[in-house]
């Protein structure tokens, strides 16, 4: 299961006040920022037949990544209001993973594993498919109840062992 760290210490009374306000603060990080956002309107959505939802915001030229190789993706964790509960971003390093082996949600396992290194993807996950016990978040982030929805912006920024050509 994804694990949520502490938020950084350096909030603001804006950004404080933009969280009581149930706002997303602007100074927060993301992949996709207000120009990608419009673009994604005209995106086609993709349903997996576990209910997975997903959104191309770019296609990666690299390797898909196999089921139990390790894998680094940044990622904005949000509820569907669009607050963030985690961020790899705000930590400064990509988040390393074994895709497909349980170590993470299984909306984000089953997103990843179909992307390829160096592409960017909106994944809307399905409460089955995300915290089914709920998630309680960092002091100043929204909580996720049993079962709610997330959505997931992530990047798949490279496989290790897989990117380069072996010599």
């Amino acid at each position: 299961m994804l694990l949520v760290l502490g938020v950084s210490g350096g909030l603001s009374m804006s950004s404080l006040a933009a969280y009581a306000a149930g706002l997303p603060p602007e100074d927060k990080p993301r992949l996709c920022e207000a120009e990608c956002e419009k673009e994604l309107e005209n995106v086609p959505m993709v349903t997996t037949e576990s209910g997975l939802q997903y959104k191309d915001i770019k296609v990666g030229r690299g390797p898909s990544p196999p089921v139990g190789f390790q894998v680094a993706a940044n990622y904005v964790a949000m509820v569907p209001s669009g607050q963030i509960f985690d961020s790899s971003l705000e930590k400064g390093l990509p988040y390393l993973f074994r895709v497909g082996s349980g170590q993470v949600i299984k909306g984000l396992d089953e997103g990843i594993l179909s992307m390829k290194a160096g592409g960017k993807r909106r994944l809307y996950i399905p409460g089955p498919l995300a915290f089914p016990k709920g998630l309680v978040s960092a002091p100043g982030r929204p909580r996720v109840a049993p079962n709610s929805p997330v959505i997931f912006d992530v990047s798949l920024e490279f496989i290790p062992g897989l990117d380069s050509e072996e010599e």
